[in-house]
């Protein structure tokens, strides 16, 4: 027999549940026989002021937020996949990298003792709900002595053999660090943001400097090594992304043929790249990835837009649209930013950010903001292995179809309008009428 649960969430109420109707006419959302990519998981990222954050709580307390984020189950956000850095990002307690002794070509003094701190246990809260949780990471920038000027922010990667030889090394070293701790890096993605030179850790580089490095040293040094961590061309934020003007346009020299492209079409270089991740500006070449390189490459979007701080239902509404281009355009993964913050969400270097979760010193302690709804929506049905179908109808634009490995389906559906919006569906043998709430996110799951 055929079952239908229905959660919606707006401004208002969230996770609720409402009742199909019948309805009569014209359908305006069904599948069109096409099949595109597997889906991997969701997730966020382990950041340090997040562990800091947490750990204000009560150990009870504690439990319950990590249980709410991962725990699997369909009461929560059930992520199964997520980002840490490798040294310092714009959410550590201060800059840092694994071993800042100039000239340590071999590496004699890198340690992840730093990483005891927050990050790994961080991770480890998340592992005792999920203990096959899969991670990624990558660096937002290389021990400074590595770079040209010789600081966390700005600059770029000497390219001497030299010290590409050695940065190589540094990622193995870091892979095989952590897995002595009991935790597996499943990936590497080479640089967060390579076309961001910014005040917070950073390092540029250009589609020609990535492919030669990832082809000469980074994939050579992890079959030496023995690795099975996959190397991820990511996490690409170009063409276009000025941050200081919040400008997200294609400037002729970041055009996706200046980097993606570069990078895939080298058949020495491509062997050693599982796929290729996105975030920010890197939205507007994902959908040329895709159309050149499905299925021969994995996409993930990799880092949501931040905000301001705010957790607006607004935001939501509009972190849903990025959602539907991402995956719509071959991405396996959504990864949110900052899981847990405290209320300002001020970063190391000044600026306020959003957070599933915040915690305040005062009541209520715990707030899920909207981005927690708008994750859940997701993260709670869609389970790994499902199946992204093509959809037609007038409703295509704002909504996803996916087919479960257990057989079941599962739309996303936005209703973007100030008034109610009716999604008429047809799927699999199956009518019915689902009456939207005015700005809200919904899901329908179709078993049977």
């Amino acid at each position: 027999m055929t079952q239908i649960k229905w959660f919606f969430s707006n401004n208002d109420v969230q996770w609720q549940q409402k009742t199909p109707t019948c309805f009569t006419g014209e359908w305006n959302l069904s599948t069109d026989g096409r099949e595109y990519q597997k889906m991997f998981g969701f997730g966020g990222c382990f950041n340090e002021i997040g562990f800091q954050t947490l750990k204000q709580l009560s150990d009870t307390e504690q439990k319950d937020v990590m249980k709410d984020l991962f725990y699997p189950s369909e009461n929560g956000c059930n992520f199964s996949l997520c980002r840490l850095p490798i040294g310092a990002n714009d959410y550590s307690f201060d800059w840092y990298s694994l071993d800042e002794t100039p000239g340590d070509y071999e590496l004699a003094d890198f340690s992840i003792e730093r990483d005891k701190k927050a990050l790994i246990p961080y991770i480890r809260a998340a592992l005792a709900y999920l203990p096959d949780l899969n991670l990624f990471a990558s660096p937002w920038s290389p021990p400074t002595w590595m770079k040209h000027p010789p600081v966390y922010n700005w600059g770029k990667l000497i390219f001497t053999k030299e010290i590409q030889t050695a940065y190589a090394f540094y990622f193995v070293k870091f892979v095989e660090e952590y897995q002595k701790m009991g935790i597996k890096i499943d990936q590497i993605h080479v640089q967060n943001e390579p076309v961001a030179n910014q005040k917070f850790p950073s390092c540029m580089w250009t589609g020609t400097e990535l492919r030669d490095f990832i082809r000469d040293y980074l994939g050579p040094a992890f079959r030496k090594a023995g690795l099975s961590t996959e190397i991820w061309l990511g996490t690409i934020n170009a063409p276009g992304c000025d941050y200081q003007k919040m400008i997200f346009d294609k400037w002729a020299d970041e055009d996706y043929d200046f980097f993606a492209n570069t990078v895939l079409r080298d058949d020495s270089a491509r062997q050693y790249i599982s796929g290729v991740s996105y975030q920010w500006g890197g939205k507007i070449a994902i959908q040329r990835t895709f159309e050149s390189w499905w299925p021969r490459i994995r996409l993930m979007q990799s880092e949501n837009e931040c905000g301001f701080g705010d957790n607006t239902w607004k935001n939501a509404l509009y972190n849903w649209t990025m959602m539907k281009h991402y995956i719509g355009n071959g991405a396996e993964s959504y990864i949110y930013w900052n899981m847990i913050l405290p209320p300002d969400g001020v970063s190391t270097w000044g600026d306020p950010q959003n957070a599933l979760i915040t915690v305040s010193p005062t009541g209520p302690k715990i707030i899920k903001n909207p981005d927690y709804y708008l994750m859940k929506h997701f993260s709670s049905f869609i389970k790994r292995g499902a199946i992204r179908l093509g959809i037609q109808g007038d409703m295509a634009a704002d909504s996803l179809i996916f087919h479960n490995p257990d057989g079941s389906f599962v739309i996303e559906a936005m209703n973007p309008f100030e008034t109610e919006l009716i999604l008429k569906l047809n799927l699999s043998g199956i009518e019915a009428g689902f009456e939207l709430e005015p700005k809200s996110l919904n899901s329908i799951i179709i078993d049977g």
